[in-house]
């Protein structure tokens, strides 16, 4: 969804270039295993970060398994409540927590997790979505030696101290947005197909 600075073309070079990967993957069909140690401790600490949303909210919330599909859309959020999606990220260290709420808000935009909400609102049919911060400690096991203990060591901090979150609303113009978006962008997909296929057949020819 980021906008382009270009007035003939209405893809941004960094749309362009995510789209062309795509493109890529599915044509040679190679699709790299993208793994860090920051999406690591994401998936290993989920369940930590549902946990304290309960604590806090003394709900019963639940790691929602359950995987939803339009013919251009696809997702699968974190908690599927009654009335709201929540979506749980954990920071990697006390360093890049969002403790403040412009702070956490300036994230979700510059990560483009408002949109990544908008397009789970859309799925889930629901009319609000929370991304929620959490500082939970991190696993020793991806700790550097390099790695100050004490930014990663943080359960002896108040739970409620340690989550931030920021609601999205859902709302039907920026839904169209997101459509009209994946059909331009989509287009340039069938572009960037033909062009390897073309490429292949070129090959063909020379035998």
């Amino acid at each position: 969804m980021t906008k382009s600075r270009s007035k003939s073309n209405p893809l941004s070079e960094t749309t362009k270039s995510y789209v062309m990967e795509k493109a890529k993957e599915a044509f040679f069909g190679i699709r790299p295993q993208i793994s860090n140690k920051y999406t690591e401790k994401g998936l290993l600490n989920e369940d930590i970060g549902i946990e304290m949303i309960n604590q806090v909210r003394f709900m019963d919330f639940r790691k929602n398994q359950e995987r939803k599909n339009l013919d251009w859309l696809t997702g699968e959020c974190d908690i599927l409540g009654d009335e709201r999606i929540i979506d749980i990220k954990c920071s990697w260290s006390f360093e890049t927590f969002p403790a403040f709420q412009e702070e956490a808000e300036k994230s979700v935009k510059k990560a483009g997790y408002d949109w990544q909400m908008r397009g789970y609102m859309m799925l889930y049919d629901r009319n609000m979505a929370e991304v929620v911060y959490c500082l939970t400690s991190t696993p020793p096991s991806l700790l550097s030696p390099f790695d100050i203990p004490a930014l990663h060591d943080v359960d002896h901090i108040a739970i409620e101290d340690r989550m931030t979150s920021v609601k999205v609303e859902r709302c039907n113009v920026l839904e169209t947005e997101i459509y009209n978006q994946y059909k331009i962008a989509n287009e340039y997909y069938k572009e960037c197909m033909a062009e390897l296929e073309s490429k292949s057949k070129k090959a063909e020819s020379w035998i």
